[in-house]
């Protein structure tokens, strides 16, 4: 995995979690400069530093030698992330159950918006709320 790749999936995980650079980088005994330069794919971070950030956002790492690809991680466009910030997507998020249940959502989010054949707007993602509400409602 090539850094830039490396810092975008750290950042929507960071994202996807709700947390500031700020609050991981505590967590993870960093500091907020090196983290940043992290996710903007500056820098040369070791094992160490990787597994503590993995540590600090709650999801696990897995280091592959035997040179087969891992699935890739689905990036979140910025208007998700945006519209991720609001109190709606929030309230929503906080009603499934699981500790990574907003992170699920991103995710699944960000693979319906990939099949759009336009940039997806706050109104587009309030519809795939819709429909990701719906779905995960109890008969």
């Amino acid at each position: 995995m090539e850094i830039v790749e490396l810092g975008a999936v750290l950042r929507s995980h960071r994202i996807a979690a709700g947390r500031t650079i700020a609050s991981v980088a505590a967590d993870a005994g960093l500091s907020v400069p090196y983290i940043a330069n992290l996710e903007n794919g500056r820098g040369n971070p070791t094992l160490a530093a990787i597994s503590s950030l993995a540590a600090a956002l709650g999801v696990s790492l897995e280091v592959r030698l035997d040179g087969a690809a891992a699935p890739a991680s689905t990036s979140l466009p910025d208007s998700l992330v945006q519209f991720s910030r609001g109190a709606r997507f929030r309230a929503e998020a906080a009603r499934l159950p699981g500790d990574a249940a907003r992170s699920r959502l991103l995710e699944a989010m960000a693979a319906m918006g990939a099949v759009a054949t336009r940039p997806l707007q706050e109104l587009d993602w309030h519809r795939m709320l819709d429909v990701m509400v719906l779905v995960t409602r109890e008969a």
